[in-house]
């Protein structure tokens, strides 16, 4: 049957050359492929990083964990594919099931499907992950011995947090200082728990605890205890701080009213039970993931329309009293505008945030510049002015300026620290400095993670914590820290994997021949660059995928109509034969999936598959060099990318 031209220009998106193109190269294929050896080059199976993991900011070894999940790499005996997947997983960052939810995935706009149709859920198969791991009760498992060293953490933040996972897998004690009464930082106070529900976060939080972390709640180093103390008492000290200080609008009239907010605090307000409603009128100024989220509470929260003065949320956010009597009056939708200098397409939020925003009825003016905040005759805040901007959301437009009427405005622009008791640690702009190995420069024995060195993504903070971790690991044992790797990630080992199969190969013994075909001490034809390279979509075969829509997971996102009172969760997991029929459209991106492709289509029958005793993930295949003549037909079709004609060279 015919495909269709719909289905020619809407499905079968991969196309090698494009209209009008030829390819000189391959004007005569039996020229190319019947030339007997003249390239002198054969196969080399070659492991890189694919780039999925290469954008993925805590380094997760996803291409391996989406193996697992699909069937392609199987767990060690006794262990079930489920926990395998988990361990892979959490090997670089101990929260699945939060990152399945909140990550804006860098990874999936970086995945090479992207180049055949749609991204692979990444995310949805994640959270599938985190969910059946909290649902099986899998625990983590500290170091078997303590080597008496003491670390504290500063922060019990996802960096913090991170970092306490990571340390005690090695043998280090951590003790966590946080200055609120509950772990979580901003995955608790700074993200609604609609997104985070509250019992998953919990649950991953505990699991780290209980590898013998040791926790001290409302405790603010530098005026509850001295940073002095801390040097005395422990080995090493990790500063994991966050960024608790937002930053105000810098325009005139911003910082005289009262009903003027910062994001950070209007968040920590709702998050931690103290707001229950806001004004009638609200205005967001922002663009980012932070600004969305306040829109979206407010849309939730409401108003009413008798008030009392102490029940103003300006009152609440800023500790002069709590709300009593939200829960007890009707509530009626607020009217709430989110204000961007950047047209929507450019925001810094992620995409699907903005469109769930939307869906809820928030408002959302772009391409604006706020000027000056008018009083009222009370000094509160009534309106903002705005001046219009040109389409690069730079360029003002003379004449275009505007006021918008609220009762309560909202700045998420950015956040700083707060470093009171430790100032000394901070540079110029609020933060603290960092070397490549998350050392605090010309402090030694301090180190720092997550926003404190520059606001960014929960997984940054953890992939930051994990390399701050190893730091702090060679510098106690007075080892030369070097240089951290072009791609600083945590890899598929492939030497590891043969041990855990029990193919490690055997001791070196010295020989007198030349060759080492035959020799069992060594890795044969395979070499590892995946510390040094990432492998884009034009090095893989995209022609072998055929086109396969993503699984889109289920969001119970509301409607304007629906939103007040809305707190569900909105995201939904994927079940079991979901999770696995996504991960089976992962391209394994740099590592063989064994599709045979190689084998099948060798002229001279030199690639074969390795016997089964001794087949592993990354051993499928090998080449009998005897028989190679160097025609390069198993590089060209081999999906993955795994084969370089290198051998020779």
């Amino acid at each position: 049957m015919a495909t269709s031209q719909d289905d020619m220009n809407t499905k079968l998106t991969f196309r090698l050359y494009k209209d009008g193109e030829t390819n000189e190269d391959w004007a005569s294929w039996s020229d190319k492929i019947f030339n007997e050896d003249t390239s002198h080059k054969c196969p080399t199976y070659v492991h890189r990083t694919p780039p999925c993991q290469g954008s993925c900011p805590s380094g997760e070894d996803i291409r391996g964990w989406l193996d697992i999940v699909r069937g392609i790499e199987n767990p060690p005996e006794g262990m079930d594919w489920e926990e395998y997947a988990f361990r892979r997983s959490t090997d670089a960052n101990p929260f699945p099931s939060v990152m399945g939810r909140v990550c804006p995935a860098p990874c999936q706009d970086g995945c090479n499907r992207n180049e055949v149709e749609d991204y692979v859920g990444i995310n949805a198969v994640e959270q599938f992950i985190g969910d059946t791991a909290l649902s099986n009760k899998y625990k983590f498992e500290a170091a078997k011995e303590d080597n008496g060293k003491k670390i504290a953490i500063v922060g019990g933040g996802p960096a913090g947090l991170a970092a306490a996972f990571q340390l005690r897998r090695k043998g280090y004690g951590a003790t966590i200082f946080e200055n609120h009464a509950t772990l979580g930082g901003m995955m608790k106070y700074g993200i609604p728990g609609y997104r985070t529900p509250r019992d998953v976060l919990d649950g991953e939080i505990n699991r780290i605890l209980d590898m013998g972390v040791e926790v001290k709640l409302n405790t603010w180093v530098g005026k509850d205890i001295t940073v002095d103390q801390l040097e005395k008492d422990y080995d090493a000290i990790l500063w994991a701080v966050g960024t608790w200080t937002g930053r105000k609008l810098p325009i005139p009239g911003a910082d005289k009213a009262q009903n003027v907010l910062t994001g950070v605090d209007f968040l920590e307000a709702y998050n931690d039970g103290r707001l229950q409603l806001v004004s009638e009128k609200v205005v967001v100024v922002g663009g980012g993931d932070t600004s969305i989220d306040v829109a979206s509470v407010a849309r939730r929260l409401g108003h009413i329309t008798e008030i009392n003065e102490s029940d103003r949320p300006e009152n609440i956010v800023l500790g002069h009293t709590a709300h009593d009597v939200a829960s007890s009056a009707t509530r009626q939708g607020a009217q709430v505008m989110l204000l961007s200098r950047s047209p929507v397409k450019d925001m810094a939020a992620a995409e699907h945030e903005v469109n769930d925003a939307l869906r809820e009825g928030v408002d959302i003016v772009d391409r604006v510049n706020p000027m000056e905040v008018i009083h009222d005759d009370k000094g509160r805040a009534r309106a903002l002015r705005v001046q219009k901007l040109e389409d690069d959301g730079k360029t003002p437009i003379e004449g275009s300026e505007y006021d918008i009427e609220l009762d309560l405005l909202v700045s998420a622009i950015g956040q700083g620290g707060k470093l009171e008791g430790f100032e000394d640690l901070g540079n110029d702009h609020g933060f603290i400095d960092a070397d490549q190995h998350y050392q605090v420069p010309g402090k030694p024995g301090h180190f720092v993670a997550g926003d404190i060195v520059r606001p960014h993504l929960l997984t940054t903070a953890i992939g930051q914590a994990s390399i701050a971790v190893e730091s702090i690991d060679h510098y106690l044992k007075a080892e030369n820290l070097g240089k951290r790797p072009k791609v600083d990630k945590h890899h598929f080992n492939l030497l590891n994997k043969l041990r855990e199969t029990g193919l490690e190969p055997k001791d070196y013994t010295h020989e007198s021949e030349w060759g080492t075909a035959a020799a069992e001490w060594a890795v044969h034809n395979y070499e590892d660059r995946s510390a040094h390279e990432i492998i884009p979509a034009d090095e893989l075969f995209l022609g072998h995928f055929n086109y396969t829509p993503r699984l889109k997971r289920h969001e119970d996102v509301p409607s304007a109509d629906d939103v007040l009172g809305h707190f569900q969760e909105r995201m939904k997991g994927l079940s079991t034969e979901q999770a696995r029929e996504e991960a089976d459209r992962c391209m394994s991106c740099g590592m063989c999936f064994e599709c045979d492709n190689c084998v099948i289509y060798c002229p001279q029958d030199a690639v074969y598959r390795v016997p089964k005793n001794q087949h592993t993930m990354g051993r499928y295949v090998a080449t009998d060099y005897a028989r190679c003549i160097g025609c390069h037909i198993c590089a060209d079709v081999c999906p993955t990318g795994y084969i370089d004609m290198a051998m020779g060279e």
